[in-house]
């Protein structure tokens, strides 16, 4: 009706602003609609759903800008090589985008898992199997996406596409070459796979590895980190675990057995010793019980080993009521029974003339 004579689609300066238009449009709705989101989830009564803003804004944002370019790309009126570089760009763009938001996806259906399962209660034997196999397989599933992508956005170059065929006509050559540079990466690829599936270690799982006594922190695709008692981390290769033996202390229950020894000497009464122990126990917040013991293990020349032992219903609780013992123990020896404290005993001969 009214010819103001420009047209915003008739010259590049016109098409810039229809981009620049398409861009605010696209990032306006993107956080009206995350707005409406983040307030639906909050008025729910479940849980898992507060997650979904969190982990899908950041890749939905990038998709609503690489949408609203691509509808508004003839704006522009592009012809060529510059219509084909940004188609180009584009589509990797629209790659990069659907990546993203797939390992986010891939973290979200994490998180929804393991809701169910916290490994922080004492009886979590199931919640650290169900944990430790959704944590490996999520890293495989998002290596694998990776992987994917990359090799999808290689694949929009002319010069790549041609170089992975002529990679294909060699692929004998090529696959032994591969098969020996990969060797190590791949068989920690597999296994961790394996690892997930026969699960000889698990998260929060007590063992000792290289004489070092911690917990399994973290399970990767190529290592696992062990937390320290001194909190010091010792890192390892996950094939180590499938190749070599260790000690886990959880293997098939949360429930751990403290054991401590101390040395006495061999006229210690260990009955007393023994009610001294059910005493301290019996009355530690940290026993759980079910198992408690004293024992003579060892007999040397210069003393005897005591051996007490009391279950706990988790390593954190052992190890505490192991301290708590071996300090009371000591203290009830030093204050009631010093002479039963380990001594050393010297014999002299007395020689004079030949007569003793």
């Amino acid at each position: 009706m009214f010819d103001i004579g420009w047209d915003p689609t008739g010259s590049a300066l016109g098409g810039l602003v229809v981009f620049a238009l398409s861009a605010v449009f696209a990032l306006a709705a993107h956080k009206i609609l995350f707005w409406i989101l983040e307030r639906v989830v909050r008025r729910t009564e479940a849980v898992w759903d507060d997650r979904i803003p969190a982990h899908m804004k950041a890749p939905a944002r990038l998709a609503f800008v690489v949408f609203a370019f691509q509808f508004a790309r003839p704006a522009l009126g592009l012809g060529g090589a510059a219509e084909a570089l940004l188609e180009h760009a584009l589509a990797i763009l629209a790659i990069v985008a659907s990546t993203w938001f797939l390992v986010r996806l891939a973290y979200l259906a994490r998180d929804f898992l393991l809701l169910r399962f916290d490994v922080g209660v004492s009886d979590n034997l199931r919640s650290r199997k169900i944990q430790t196999q959704v944590r490996i397989l999520q890293n495989v599933l998002i290596a694998v996406i990776l992987v994917v992508s990359t090799a999808m956005v290689l694949m929009t170059f002319d010069g790549v596409r041609q170089i992975g065929m002529s990679l294909l006509a060699s692929a004998g050559i090529a696959g032994v070459i591969l098969g020996f540079a990969a060797q190590k990466t791949i068989g920690n690829l597999f296994a961790g796979i394996q690892l997930a599936l026969t699960q000889p270690i698990r998260i929060d799982d007590v063992v000792i590895v290289e004489g070092e006594w911690g917990w399994i922190e973290e399970i990767t695709l190529t290592y696992v980190v062990v937390k320290i008692w001194d909190l010091r981390r010792l890192i390892v290769p996950i094939s180590y675990f499938i190749e070599r033996p260790i000690q886990n202390w959880t293997r098939s229950a949360s429930q751990i057995m403290g054991t401590l020894t101390i040395a006495c000497d061999h006229s210690t009464d260990v009955a007393v010793v023994r009610r001294e122990v059910e005493r301290l126990v019996r009355e530690s917040p940290l026993w759980d019980g079910i198992a408690w013991g004293v024992q003579v293990v060892e007999s040397k020349s210069e003393a005897i080993e005591v051996r007490i032992l009391a279950s706990a219903a988790d390593s954190g609780k052992a190890w505490d009521l192991r301290c708590h013992l071996r300090e009371a123990v000591l203290d009830f020896l030093r204050r009631e029974h010093p002479q039963w404290l380990p001594l050393r005993r010297i014999s002299l001969d007395r020689a004079s003339g030949g007569t003793p």
